[in-house]
C-alpha cells in the first residue's frame, strides 16, 4: 500500500495586487504596513507606516514608471535595504507585469559575489533601490543599467489602466540560497504566489482584526516575501517589519514586537531561536508577554525539537503557549509554504530508533536518542515520499525524498530546462529532501545531498552537529557543519586505522564569541566531540576543525551551506584559522 496525502484544491483566486486595490477601496486608512528602525542601541524603536490607499497608491506610481521604461516580462531586480519601499518596488512590479527579482543592496557583507552572479544570471533591464542606496547601488553594477530609486517618486498613480498579466505569468524570480548548490532562479507565477498565500492564511486560520504579521527575515527570502508581504495582502491584515540586523544586534526586539499586536504570526529558522536563547538577557526580558503569540514557524532549515524546548523554556514564563511553536517545512520551488504543525495542540518531538532511523525506517521508541520535529499536514497541496533511486512511492514510516503537488508549485528554473525538467517531473516536484510520513504527517530528516553515508548507513549533519554543540561548550550554537571528506585529502586530518574507508567525517566549528581557547583546550574538545559521536552515532570523527566565530560561511538566508564549507576545508582555506 502506497501512501500519499491529497488535500483539496483552491478556487481560482485573484491576483495578489487585486487583493491590493479591493483594501484600498474598503479600508482605505486602516495599518497595513509599518517599518520598526532602531536608530540607537536601545532605542524602543521609530514605527513608520503605510495605509492600504497609501500603499497601493505607491505601488501602482512605480509600476506607472515600469510601463513607460521597461517591457512586460523584462527582469526590474530589487535592490534595497529592508522597510516599506521594498514592499512597494515589489507590488509595483506585480501590477506593471513585469518579473521582480528579489535582492538586497551591495552593503549586504560576504554576498557581492551571489549579488552579481544572480544579476548576471537574470539580465534586469532596470533596477529598483532608494535615495539612500543609488550611489552604491550604480557603484557596484558599474552604472550599466538604469537605477529608480522609489522613494523619489510622487505619491501619484498613474492615470492609464496598467496592463493585466495572466495568473501564469512568471510574478518573480525567487533565487534559492545556495545552500548545496549555485543560486538558481525558481519561477514563481502570480496564481502560485496567490494559492501559497491563501494556503498560509488557511493553515493557521488568519484572518482581519484578531492577527498580525511580525517579521524580520529579509524580504528577498522566500519565508519572508511570502509571510509578510504575499500572505497580508491576500488576506488584509498588517504586516510589521524590521531590519535582519536589528534581530542580530538585539533579538528582544523581536521578542517585543511579537508581544505588541494581536494575534502575531511569526516565521525565523531554527538557529534564530537558539540564538533568542542565548542572548536572552533577564533585565530585557523581564517585561516580555508573549500571551498574545498566535504561532511561530520554525522552518528554513531542519527543525530540532531541543531547540524548540530550550525556547519555550526560557519564554514560556512570558506568557508563549506551547501550541504557538509550529515546526514547518517549504523551499522556495514551493513558492515557499508546504506544511505546518496547526496551532490546536503543542508539538510533540517524535522518538526514533536511531538505529532502524540509519536504515531508511521510523520505528517510534520513548527515550530514544534519535528525535524528529512533526512537520504537520499540507493545506492545498499533496506531499509523498518516493525512493531517490527508483522513484517508486513508499509506505509511511520509510524514509525517502519529499515530493510535492499543488497550485503553489513553481513554474521551473530560470534559464535551466534541463535542471527543471529533471525537478519538476510529472507534475510533482522533487524536493531534493529526505523525510517520511507518520500518520499523514511529514518528519523531515535531512537534505539528500548533505547525507553522510558510512557503512550503508544513513547519518543527517544536522544531527551530528548538534551532538558535538551539546558535548562541547567551546562550540557556538548552529555554527558548524558536519561532512565527508574523501580520505587522505587533507593534512589537518588525523590519522585513520581503518584503511577500508575511502571517505572520513569532518566537523568544522565555531567557537564562542571571545574565547581564546589554548591547546590543551582544543585537544580536549576533540576528545570530547570524539567520544559524543562514537556512543551517539557510532561514528569515527578524523577532525574536529575549531575556527573563530564569523568563519563557517552562511547562505544569505542565515543557513549553514555546508558544501561551500567543505570547499573551504578541501581548498585549505580554513589551514590559517584553524586552531590548534
Amino acid at each position: 500500500m502506497t501512501e500519499m496525502i491529497e488535500t483539496t484544491t483552491f478556487e481560482h483566486a485573484p491576483l495578489l495586487t487585486d487583493r491590493l486595490r479591493q483594501w484600498a477601496g474598503e479600508s482605505a486608512h486602516q495599518r497595513a504596513f509599518t517599518f520598526v528602525d532602531f536608530p540607537e542601541p536601545h532605542s524602543p524603536g521609530v514605527h513608520r507606516s503605510l495605509g492600504w490607499r497609501g500603499l497601493d497608491t505607491r505601488a501602482r506610481a512605480v509600476a506607472g514608471h515600469l510601463v513607460r521604461t521597461v517591457r512586460p516580462g523584462d527582469r526590474v531586480a530589487l535592490l534595497l535595504p529592508q522597510g516599506l519601499d521594498y514592499a512597494v518596488a515589489f507590488l509595483g512590479c506585480l501590477y506593471a507585469g513585469v518579473i521582480a527579482v528579489p535582492l538586497f543592496t551591495p552593503e549586504l557583507p560576504g554576498h557581492d559575489g551571489r549579488l552579481t552572479a544572480v544579476l548576471d544570471d537574470c539580465e534586469p533591464s532596470c533596477l529598483l533601490s532608494d535615495e539612500a542606496s543609488r550611489v552604491s547601488v550604480q557603484a557596484f553594477t558599474g552604472g550599466r543599467l538604469p537605477v529608480l530609486a522609489v522613494d523619489a517618486l510622487p505619491h501619484v498613480a498613474p492615470a492609464t489602466e496598467l496592463p493585466r498579466p495572466a495568473p501564469d505569468d512568471v510574478a518573480y524570480l525567487q533565487y534559492t540560497s545556495g545552500s548545496t548548490r549555485s543560486p538558481s532562479g525558481v519561477m514563481v507565477t502570480h496564481a502560485n504566489v496567490v494559492a501559497n498565500a491563501r494556503q498560509a492564511v488557511t493553515a493557521f486560520d488568519i484572518g482581519r482584526g484578531r492577527n498580525t504579521s511580525v517579521g524580520w527575515l529579509p524580504l528577498f527570502h522566500d519565508m519572508g516575501l511570502v509571510l509578510s508581504v504575499a500572505a497580508p495582502v491576500y488576506a488584509g491584515f498588517p504586516s510589521v517589519l524590521l531590519d535582519p540586523v536589528a534581530f542580530l544586534e538585539r533579538p528582544v526586539r523581536w521578542l517585543r514586537l511579537l508581544g505588541g499586536y494581536p494575534g502575531t504570526i511569526s516565521a525565523a529558522p531554527n538557529f534564530a531561536y537558539d540564538y533568542c536563547v542565548t542572548r536572552a538577557d533577564a533585565d530585557e526580558t523581564a517585561g516580555l508577554r508573549l500571551d498574545r503569540v498566535a504561532a511561530l514557524l520554525n522552518g528554513s532549515e531542519p527543525v530540532r525539537p531541543a531547540t524548540l524546548e530550550r525556547f519555550l523554556h526560557t519564554f514560556g514564563g512570558a506568557g508563549l503557549g506551547a501550541q504557538a511553536l509550529c515546526p514547518a517545512y517549504g523551499l522556495a520551488e514551493a513558492t515557499v509554504f508546504v506544511t505546518a504543525d496547526p496551532r490546536d495542540r503543542p508539538t510533540a518531538a517524535v522518538e526514533c530508533d536511531a538505529a532502524a532511523l540509519a536504515a531508511g525506517l521510523i520505528e517510534e521508541r520513548p527515550g530514544a536518542t534519535a528525535r524528529l520535529a512533526d512537520c504537520g499536514r499540507p493545506v492545498g497541496q499533496d506531499v509523498r515520499i518516493a525512493a531517490p533511486r527508483t522513484g517508486a512511492v513508499l509506505d509511511e514510516g520509510r524514509v525517502g525524498e519529499i515530493q510535492v503537488r499543488g497550485p503553489n508549485i513553481g513554474a521551473g528554473y530560470w534559464k535551466q530546462p534541463e535542471r527543471t525538467a529533471e525537478t519538476f517531473r510529472d507534475g510533482w516536484l522533487r524536493t531534493g529532501d529526505l523525510g517520511a510520513l507518520r500518520q499523514g504527517r511529514l518528519l523531515v530528516t535531512g537534505r539528500l545531498k548533505d547525507l553522510i553515508v558510512v557503512d550503508g548507513r544513513n547519518h543527517y549533519p544536522q544531527d551530528v552537529e548538534e551532538t558535538v554543540q551539546s558535548a562541547v561548550d567551546l562550540v557556538r550554537t548552529d555554527r558548524l557543519a558536519a561532512f565527508l571528506v574523501p580520505r587522505g585529502a587533507d593534512p589537518l586530518l588525523a590519522p585513520c586505522g581503518d584503511g577500508a574507508r575511502d571517505e572520513e567525517l569532518v566537523v568544522v566549528a565555531e567557537t564562542q564569541r571571545g574565547a581564546a581557547p589554548d591547546g590543551a583546550a582544543v585537544r580536549d574538545a576533540k576528545v570530547a566531540a570524539r567520544g559524543a559521536i562514537a556512543t551517539r552515532h557510532g561514528l569515527r570523527l578524523a577532525e574536529l576543525v575549531l575556527v573563530p566565530a564569523g568563519t563557517v560561511p552562511r547562505t544569505s538566508s542565515g543557513k549553514v551551506a555546508r558544501a561551500a564549507c567543505r570547499e573551504r576545508f578541501l581548498s585549505g582555506a580554513l589551514h590559517t584559522e584553524a586552531l590548534r
